[in-house]
């Protein structure tokens, strides 16, 4: 993965608003590349950034988000549905929309 792909992620990532989330397909479709592309570049590059705002499309958690990503939710008032998933109608943040 070249540096270039890595900088276009992370500027996205920084842009998510606090409360809000996006998904790894929606960085995708703006960056290239597919939705695991997007997790990898999180996962290894992803620490200076706001890491747990980028999450599954349905709402779910990726399991490097249990611990000190829902802290995280909580202080940002990240709204969440009853099944214990972030309520994507309300929080999600399209990246392509800027």
């Amino acid at each position: 993965m070249d540096e270039e792909y890595v900088e276009r992620v992370l500027e996205i990532v920084e842009r998510i608003p606090a409360g809000r989330v996006t998904t790894y397909g929606a960085v995708a479709a703006v960056v290239g590349g597919g939705p695991r592309q997007i997790g990898t570049v999180m996962a290894h590059h992803g620490g200076p950034v706001p890491w747990w705002r980028v999450i599954r499309a349905d709402g779910t958690l990726p399991p490097s988000h249990q611990g000190e990503a829902l802290d995280r939710y909580r202080d940002e008032g990240t709204p969440w549905d009853s099944r214990g998933r972030v309520r994507m109608r309300d929080a999600f943040w399209d990246p392509g929309a800027e």
